[in-house]
């Protein structure tokens, strides 16, 4: 008589031909179906799960800044506060993948290249919507997508919205009771460093007991940042490891375009201050 282990015997179900079952749920057939490689080349099958992958997390860290600001607009910081470690986390998670891709040498990158066209990670609408949430905004960015009404219309929705930070920044003013003006900047630009918003950072640093929830969401803010321009980093790192100084397959300058990205600054003021202190 065999000892093999059942898990029938312990009450697992085991027979889901009327029931819903894992698979059915996560939408596995759909997710591992596709998978659509062009070439022969080996690596091909990395490449494409690797960009995959990172826009399912790329999915999850938008509807988590989403929420996160809507808590924000509402007043209620502490939910904020899970969904903003939450995003730092995922940018942990998405950098941790460049290791993988870094696996591929420029051989065998060279050997998929010409079968991805000019398709590049520059296209995705998923960075571009994180970019603009988090603040670092340009229309000029969003001409790429204009042959997709449904995703130019997502941008164009969110570029006209309050970013997070400048939600983070009714709060600041609202409860320091310091005004700052900030009606030059308008909500489709980048934020710009502005000495009003500086001085009142610097009095919850100074104070962090009389304004402990500002204080902790200035925290969340650098912290979502930090990890943000490690992935920036790592983006770069993997890209001239692979192709070198090459234009990339979209048309920008490659590593040049991408080390210009790394000078990008979302929350200027938080990182300022801290020379002020």
């Amino acid at each position: 008589m065999s000892d093999a282990y059942d898990p029938a015997r312990e009450g697992a179900k085991m027979s889901f031909e009327k029931d819903m079952s894992y698979i059915d749920y996560l939408a596995l057939d759909q997710i591992l179906g596709a998978q659509h490689r062009l070439s022969s080349a080996h690596d091909e099958m990395l490449f494409i799960i690797q960009h995959q992958t990172s826009e399912l997390w790329m999915r999850l860290a938008l509807f988590e800044l989403s929420a996160a600001r809507r808590e924000l607009q509402q007043g209620h910081f502490r939910p904020a506060f899970k969904m903003l470690t939450r995003v730092a986390r995922i940018f942990e998670q998405l950098n941790n993948a460049w290791d993988v891709l870094r696996t591929m040498t420029p051989s065998e990158y060279t050997a998929l290249r010409d079968d991805l066209g000019a398709s590049s990670g520059f296209q995705s609408h998923q960075y571009r919507l994180i970019e603009f949430i988090l603040g670092n905004r340009n229309r000029a960015m969003m001409k790429v997508h204009e042959h997709r009404p449904e995703l130019h219309q997502m941008l164009e929705a969110e570029i006209a919205a309050p970013s997070l930070y400048r939600v983070a920044l009714d709060a600041l003013a609202e409860q320091t009771g310091l005004s700052f003006d900030l009606s030059d900047q308008p909500l489709d630009q980048p934020h710009t460093a502005d000495a009003g918003v500086l001085a009142a950072w610097k009095r919850v640093y100074q104070h962090p007991h009389d304004y402990w929830e500002l204080y902790e969401l200035a925290e969340k803010l650098v912290d979502l940042e930090d990890y943000f321009r490690r992935w920036r980093f790592n983006h770069v790192t993997t890209v001239e490891r692979i192709i070198g100084m090459k234009r990339g397959t979209g048309g920008t300058s490659g590593v040049a375009y991408l080390r210009r990205m790394l000078e990008v600054e979302l929350f200027p003021e938080l990182w300022q201050v801290r020379g002020q202190l």
